[in-house]
């Protein structure tokens, strides 16, 4: 019994096939577009596609259409603020053709999708606007002293040393402190150290001392990488920073190269 069963499955399967092969045919489907298979003109099959497509526009396909393109456009669109605007327009139209389809997935499916788009677009213009004002806005660390610690010190005293490991960066509050390799004084509400929370090695560049009794307010490069995590518009803030120190830092080489050449030209010294 079971060999004969055996015996008629590719018989059985080779009679599935011929007869999709059937329902599949050119003529077979011109039928069913009701055309004349002897009597077929590219002007007869424009006339008949046209004739099935205004036979079966409605308001809910066209939402469904429209809602069809905004997706799409999703998938081309480069960068995640017009990305989710189409999202959420699409979503509004998706919607529209389940409650007029009578399409109660479709319906779901996008009623869910809308208010996760709107909230992600909302995040994404927020964050938009922290970052502009962190650029626009000024240099002040009054939002990051409540992480920061005191510390005092006596005159004489050295914050740390060139070449020594960074490992915080300080805020001068009161006193005066010297850069001892240039000769540049600090008044309070200078940052100190924090060159050494992007450098490579995090060495200290230079030697700051104490001139004036004074109090700094420190924090550790572990809790100020916490920050740069909790607050993205840090990282703005922290580049327009790192930028400005490096501009002032550039402009004193400039300065003391000019110098360094007036002194040869005064000594009668090509430079």
């Amino acid at each position: 019994m079971m060999d004969s069963q055996l015996l008629e499955l590719p018989a059985i399967l080779q009679r599935v096939a011929d007869r999709i092969a059937q329902n599949l045919t050119i003529e077979k489907l011109l039928m069913q577009l009701n055309l004349d298979p002897g009597n077929i003109s590219f002007d007869a099959v424009l006339h008949r596609l046209i004739e099935v497509m205004l036979a079966n526009i409605t308001i809910a396909n066209t939402c469904a259409l429209i809602g069809a393109g905004f997706y799409a456009a999703t998938f081309i669109t480069p960068t995640m603020v017009p990305l989710r605007i189409f999202g959420i327009i699409s979503a509004v139209f998706f919607v529209a053709y389940g409650i007029l389809g009578g399409v109660i997935s479709t319906f779901l499916m996008y009623f869910l999708l809308l208010p996760i788009n709107s909230l992600r677009l909302y995040q994404i213009l927020k964050l938009i606007k922290k970052a502009r004002v962190a650029a626009k806005g000024d240099l002040s660390l009054d939002w990051l002293k409540p992480f920061m610690d005191t510390r005092t010190y006596k005159k004489g005293d050295v914050l740390f040393r060139k070449g020594q490991v960074a490992d915080e960066m300080l805020l001068i509050v009161t006193g005066k402190f010297l850069v001892s390799e240039i000769g540049v004084e600090l008044a309070p509400g200078r940052i100190v150290g924090e060159l050494g929370f992007v450098s490579h090695h995090n060495k200290r560049t230079q030697t700051v001392e104490c001139v004036e009794d004074g109090a700094v307010m420190t924090i550790g490069y572990d809790r100020l990488l916490e920050v740069y995590f909790e607050q993205p518009d840090f990282g703005y803030f922290f580049l327009r920073l790192t930028s400005d120190r490096l501009l002032q830092n550039n402009a004193r080489l400039e300065s003391t190269v000019e110098q360094y050449k007036l002194r040869l030209q005064a000594a009668g010294i090509a430079p």
